[in-house]
Formats: structure tokens, sequence, C-alpha cells
């Protein structure tokens, strides 16, 4: 199977140029927690909740003001929507990602594949619990607690 038989389509994303609250109230209205950020179609970066709570507050940025692009993550970790779903959820488990992007070969967002997308699309409950297991060990430095 390949990624985009299992991969979510519809991707919420913001410009660059999105404030963090907006970001911030988006996360809140649609309860996700990370979100892409594109010029157009082409994937820039992504900004967590995370990003916002912890870097943009440590370093003082006014989130009526700061635009995404300021604090996003830009190193994307993402596969291909012609990859298998088992080289995805290989991807998933060595980055501990519970999502992945998903862009096809002119490096345009198409989609998203999730832990859930694994169990509901493929079927192999295997695949989706080893997954789930290696996304969820303490990364290296971290401790379980």
């Amino acid at each position: 199977m390949q990624v985009f038989e299992a991969m979510t389509p519809d991707v919420v994303r913001v410009a660059p140029d999105v404030t963090l609250m907006e970001a911030a109230r988006a996360m809140k209205d649609l309860d996700i927690g990370p979100l892409p950020v594109c010029e157009g179609e082409r994937l820039l970066g992504m900004v967590t909740d995370r990003d916002i709570t912890v870097r943009a507050t440590a370093e003082g940025r006014d989130p009526r003001e700061t635009p995404v692009s300021d604090i996003m993550t830009m190193d994307v970790v993402c596969c291909h929507e012609a990859d298998d779903i088992r080289a995805a959820a290989k991807l998933m488990q060595d980055a501990q990602l519970r999502r992945l992007l998903v862009v096809n070969d002119d490096g345009k967002l198409v989609g998203i594949v999730s832990l859930g997308d694994l169990i509901l699309q493929t079927g192999d409950e295997k695949l989706a619990g080893r997954t789930l297991e290696k996304v969820s060990e303490p990364a290296e430095g971290e401790s379980a607690s």
C-alpha cells in the first residue's frame, strides 16, 4: 500500500505571516497541535503548540505580532505520496512522530498520515502498535517519568 492510499488529504495549514495568536486559535478551535506552514501549496515548515508555548514564550515574543515563520521548525520530516506505507511507518518510528506530512514530487503538501491512519487504512495492528511503541519511547537524554 502506498502512502496516498492511507493519508488524509485535507490538511489545515497556515501562511508564514499568520501570527502566533491566530495559529494558536486555529489549534484550539480545531483541537490540533501541529500546523504546516505553507506558501501556497509549498511546504516551508511546521509550527506546533510547543513552539508557541515554549520557544516563543521563552524568547518573550508577542503572540499578537510575531509571525509563525519566526519560530516554526523548518527542518520538517515528511514522506512522498508514492512511498510504501511501511517505509512511512518506519520514518515515523525513527523520528518519533505521530503524524507525518506527505508531499508530492514537487515538494507540495498533499496530505498527512497519522498513527490512526496506519490502523484504519492498513488494518495492520502490529505495524501500528510497533510504530506507537517507538514513537512513545523517551528520546535520548529524557527520562521516562
